[in-house]
């Protein structure tokens, strides 16, 4: 008899060896990185993954999963095979310093966004735009232009293609998400509501 649970139905035939096949084109999600700008005057930085069926759908996913408990101005996603990652250096050393200038004469360039990790255990936050050819030029031109006196551990690049902007037609999606002030402690104001009601019972 044939289970109707889809987790039994992907089993393998009771002894069969090696039963298990590589799953079919498109019967899985991909996974996509999300970036945030919380405020106009702020950078883009990561906020987390979705996994969606392609970059139109992980977009809307992406929006209903980070934004709808604060403000938000923009996001971005982008599939993570399209992110480019540095090494990630140990201790205090500067991802930067292992970066080689690579050889791309020849090649056209095109626009990479750099995202920089300059706090373990935070998100990579946007430094610029850099016209490289390849993602190792445009993390070594990354380190000649956004280079500061802070530690950068990691580097991200990503073609400014691969990604998906909020469009200018779009600021529309923002308005359905006003401040939910009813979150914040503070706004209770428990302490005066007590006071009230020592001062009622008190008389």
């Amino acid at each position: 008899m044939n289970s109707l649970d889809p987790r039994v139905a992907r089993l393998p035939e009771a002894g069969e060896a090696n039963g298990v096949s590589p799953k079919a084109p498109l019967d899985q999600f991909g996974t996509f990185e999300v970036f945030v700008q919380p405020k106009e005057e702020k950078p883009f930085q990561h906020e987390g993954i979705v996994h969606a069926p392609g970059l139109e759908l992980a977009f809307v996913l992406a929006k209903e999963a980070f934004t709808r408990r604060f403000l938000c101005t923009s996001l971005s996603v982008a599939e993570t095979r399209d992110v480019f990652v540095s090494p990630l250096t140990d201790g205090d050393q500067n991802v930067y310093d292992l970066l080689e200038e690579p050889h791309t004469d020849q090649l056209e360039k095109v626009d990479f966004e750099i995202y920089q990790l300059a706090k373990r255990g935070k998100q990579h936050v946007h430094a610029g735009t850099v016209k490289a050819a390849t993602p190792a030029e445009a993390m070594w031109l990354a380190g000649k232009q956004f280079r500061q006196d802070k530690t950068v551990y990691n580097v991200w690049a990503i073609r400014a293609s691969s990604l998906r902007w909020t469009g200018s037609d779009e600021n529309d999606l923002w308005v359905t998400l006003p401040e939910k002030k009813f979150r914040d402690a503070g706004d209770y104001k428990g302490g005066e509501k007590l006071k009230q009601y020592l001062e009622h019972v008190k008389n």
